[in-house]
């Protein structure tokens, strides 16, 4: 369930049973709710699809700073080949090769097919005649709620307008 804070600002993916407790605690209410009933003993409540919690949480800016990882790569770059735009067989590369100096960073990881990784191996984009179609650069917060949802409900497009 996608929970959005006071502000309406995207926050984080939490479990059904997470989102029932936050808003059977009233620390959230029920933006979009699904067809199917969720029943306990006593109550038949609708399952929650998006939950905007009541008062606002400070969300730390280097909480954007996450972990790099090889699916929000491939999400930031809309699982796409930097290199030849191919769809499949996906790796990473760094654009700038660590043996040259380049880093780990989000400025210099892309996607990359493996053809094309083979094709540039241990040279720069000015060596190997192979530069990114766009500039890599450190992902929006949305991308990691859908790295973490393999795929987004309907529900959910009009809070994450960067998804949409």
């Amino acid at each position: 369930m996608l929970v959005l804070n006071a502000s309406f600002e995207p926050v984080n993916v939490c479990t059904v049973r997470r989102a029932i407790v936050l808003t059977l605690k009233e620390k959230a209410e029920v933006l979009e709710v699904g067809e199917a009933l969720i029943h306990s003993e006593h109550v038949a409540l609708g399952r929650p699809y998006v939950i905007r919690l009541v008062s606002y949480v400070r969300v730390p800016r280097d909480a954007q700073r996450r972990k790099i990882t090889r699916r929000a790569v491939f999400a930031r770059d809309n699982w796409t080949c930097q290199y030849c735009g191919a769809r499949a067989n996906l790796t990473v590369d760094h654009v700038i090769p660590r043996s040259k100096g380049g880093l780990s960073s989000w400025e210099n990881i892309v996607a990359s097919c493996a053809p094309c990784n083979r094709r540039k191996a241990d040279r720069t984009p000015l060596q190997s005649g192979m530069h990114p179609a766009r500039q890599p650069r450190q992902p929006h917060a949305e991308i990691f709620i859908r790295v973490s949802s393999p795929t987004i409900p309907t529900a959910w497009r009009a809070y994450l307008p960067a998804l949409a």
